[in-house]
């Protein structure tokens, strides 16, 4: 019955969202003849209706998870009876096809929302723009029904051949009998074990919002150039929306390297791996666009870059999916092979050749013309340019080594070229340094024209405090030459941050007289985008120095020890306690447990189990290395028990990290995320000329009040 459900549902989204095509578009047709707007309203009312049909498909989908309907593959394929009952409904995004149906619902639920909230302000868009999201959810519904079903249930045909007697299908076919329930049971595979962390539970919705939401910033765009409405009134109506999606990928991207950090066992967080790039590029090109938009707000200009950079944020996100759906890269990170790859292929070709020749079009008529011309090279709509073009060609080199090299070599040498993580390391740091500096100088410029004495004043301050901390660093014993140039660079672009905000901070003290945490309080409410974007650079100053200090201060060693044995490395000392070997979990999962007392000079400061899991009944990966980990302000202590080497209860291998600054990496994603909550909340500032008035007809008022009181006493 579940599995019926979630067919019909599903297969009447599909349905009603192209009817939503459909009659949006024949609504604005009839628009622009005059006519009313009744198949406009219909178009919205099958927008929130598709919505509402995936999210019973979804839900039929998590009840078969959670009563073990085994019959249906999807759930034989990712849970068991021994799952605990937290992952078994979190593996309604643990393997293809599920994650692809939760996909289409996200998709539909921005879309739906999107059309709500903006339909009073933005009604003009609003017939191509959901010509465009429904497109979209259209495209992968269809996916959903006929090429990646999640609700197709196993059958047996007893009088085909012994070959032909097991089939999947959603609905039953003729002369089919139902497999035994008990057996079903028996032979149920559960989750990927990689798959069962609370970070990976959390992980991919993260994902998945950042990256459908971009759904509706994509639609707006396309929807000005579709209508010729190309005024600011797309990115008004988008840039919250974009915000949302960027924060939400943001949040995937961080979450994600947590995983690894705890579950992949090579002591780090990011490895350059293609599905960790795939995911990095939409966050690139969605920055640039986040940045680029203001300068079309405030001077009217870039705007044939802004619906570049917006459609090929969009494209990035559908290309990433291919990539990582298709088998096209093979990783960790990444879903078996699929028949999804062709038509996911064809649908990120022709939306994006289809949006570069309406931009191309609208272009070519003069109606993206800029309004203004760039004043100097100094100007801030100058280094925002040139801030963009960084955050582009960074998109382009890892692009390139993470697909365009393999791809090509394949197709023209036959043979696959992969650029490991060397390439990366040596293409992308000089490009993230110019982001720093750029971060640091561009909000001390001004709008139009800036000189450079004027801008050179303004870094005076920045500059002497970051020679300051330089100097705390030296004196706290480094003296490598690379990391203090790239904490000077980060410092630099973090001091202007705080220094800027803190300039404002005293500017409201002086003129309201108030404490200091009002005065705080006050800026981000008047102006949430400017200062919430300052706390954002934060955020993205102490992640680069915790990257610098994680990454060229690593140390790591691997002994083998027997018990009672130590091994040191940079001050400290890790005791071999004990081994806990074939200890049996409540899923079924055998660990080997060792308990280990790390020391630093001398003085016991943990005690940490690091550990390997094995899942008897799981084909493929079917083992984890979970690490022990003391965390620090300065560094991580981090061990492994080595699954490579042979253990026993006398002896065992330990690989051994110390991560300098590398908390700060989770602590600068907080302060990034508190960032841009703040930058997207609403604030809405009456024009002066009303504020006028409603001062005149307080001050009008207020006698007659005054005189009110009086006589009451």
């Amino acid at each position: 019955m579940l599995a019926e459900i979630g067919v019909f549902t599903t297969a009447f989204a599909l349905l009603t969202a192209l009817y939503a095509v459909g009659a949006a578009l024949w609504g604005e047709r009839r628009a622009h003849a005059g006519g009313r707007e009744a198949f406009t309203v219909s178009a919205r009312n099958a927008v929130i209706l598709t919505f509402l049909l995936l999210l019973a498909g979804s839900g039929s989908l998590l009840a078969a998870l959670y009563t073990e309907e085994y019959q249906i593959a999807y759930v034989w394929s990712v849970t068991n009876p021994q799952m605990p009952m937290f992952y078994r409904l979190t593996a309604l995004w643990g393997s293809q096809a599920g994650s692809l149906l939760f996909w289409t619902l996200l998709m539909s639920a921005f879309s739906a929302a999107a059309v709500t909230l903006n339909w009073r302000s933005h009604r003009r868009l609003m017939p191509y723009a959901i010509i465009y999201m429904m497109a979209a959810v259209a495209f992968f519904a269809a996916l959903v029904l006929f090429v990646e079903n999640p609700f197709d249930r196993w059958w047996i045909l007893p009088d085909a051949s012994a070959d032909l007697q097991v089939v999947k299908a959603a609905l039953i076919p003729a002369g089919a009998e139902a497999p035994s329930a008990a057996r079903l049971a028996e032979t149920a595979s559960g989750l990927n074990p990689m798959l069962r962390h609370f970070g990976m539970a959390i992980h991919p919705p993260m994902l998945y919002l950042g990256f459908v939401g971009f759904v509706i910033p994509f639609a707006f765009a396309m929807s000005a150039l579709a209508s010729g409405d190309l005024s600011s009134s797309w990115i008004k109506a988008s840039r919250r929306w974009a915000l949302i999606a960027w924060l939400f990928l943001s949040l995937g991207l961080i979450l994600g390297g947590r995983w690894a950090y705890d579950v992949l066992g090579w002591g780090g967080y990011w490895g350059w791996d293609p599905v960790e790039n795939a995911a990095f590029l939409p966050w690139l090109v969605g920055t640039a666009f986040l940045h680029s938009i203001m300068i079309q707000e405030k001077r009217g200009m870039l705007k044939t870059w802004n619906m570049f950079l917006v459609i090929f944020t969009f494209s990035a996100v559908i290309f990433g999916t291919f990539a990582t759906r298709s088998g096209l890269v093979d990783s960790v990170h990444s879903f078996a092979r699929s028949e999804i790859g062709f038509p996911m292929f064809g649908f990120w070709f022709l939306l994006t050749l289809s949006a570069v020749a309406l931009i191309l079009w609208r272009r070519s008529r003069g109606e993206l013309r800029d309004e203004r011309h760039f004043g100097g090279i100094l100007s801030r709509e100058s280094l925002f340019v040139l801030n963009n073009f960084v955050f582009v060609a960074l998109t382009i080199a890892i692009f390139w080594g993470s697909f365009g090299a393999p791809i090509i070599s394949e197709l023209v040498m036959n043979t696959n070229i992969t650029l490991g993580a060397e390439y990366f390391k040596s293409v992308t740091p000089p490009l993230f340094i110019l982001m720093y500096i750029l971060m640091g100088v561009a909000p001390l410029s001004a709008w139009g024209v800036a000189s450079m004495p004027r801008l050179g004043r303004a870094l005076l301050l920045p500059v002497l405090l970051t020679l300051a901390t330089l100097a705390l660093f030296v004196a706290d014993g480094t003296t490598h030459l690379g990391a203090l140039f790239g904490y000077g660079i980060v410092l630099l672009a973090g001091w202007v941050a705080l220094i800027e905000t803190v300039r404002g901070v005293l500017a409201r003290q002086k003129a309201h007289r108030e404490p200091v945490y009002v005065s705080l309080l006050s800026l981000f409410a008047r102006n949430p985008r400017r200062y919430g974007g300052y706390l954002i650079h934060l955020g993205i100053t102490v992640i680069g120095i915790g990257v610098i200090g994680s990454t060229l201060f690593q140390q790591e060693t691997q002994q083998t020890l027997s018990v009672g044995e130590s091994l040191s490395i940079d001050g400290y000392s890790l005791r071999f306690d004990e081994l806990l070997a074939g200890q049996i979990s409540d899923d079924g999962r055998l660990m080997d447990i060792a308990l280990v007392t790390v020391l630093r000079d001398g003085v016991e400061i943990a005690r940490l189990r690091p550990r390997r899991d094995f899942f008897p009944q799981t084909e493929g990966m079917n083992t984890m290395t979970i690490a022990g980990a003391h965390s620090t302000l300065e560094n991580d202590f981090y061990v492994l028990l080595v699954e490579w080497e042979p253990i026993n209860q006398n002896s065992a291998t330990f690989k051994v990290y110390i991560n300098p600054l590398i908390n700060l990496v989770w602590w600068g994603s907080i302060l990034l995320i508190f960032g841009t909550l703040a930058a997207g909340w609403k604030h809405e500032v009456l024009p002066a000329r009303l504020r006028q008035e409603m001062r005149a007809e307080e001050g009008a008022a207020a006698p007659t009040g005054r005189l009110a009181r009086k006589g009451a006493q």
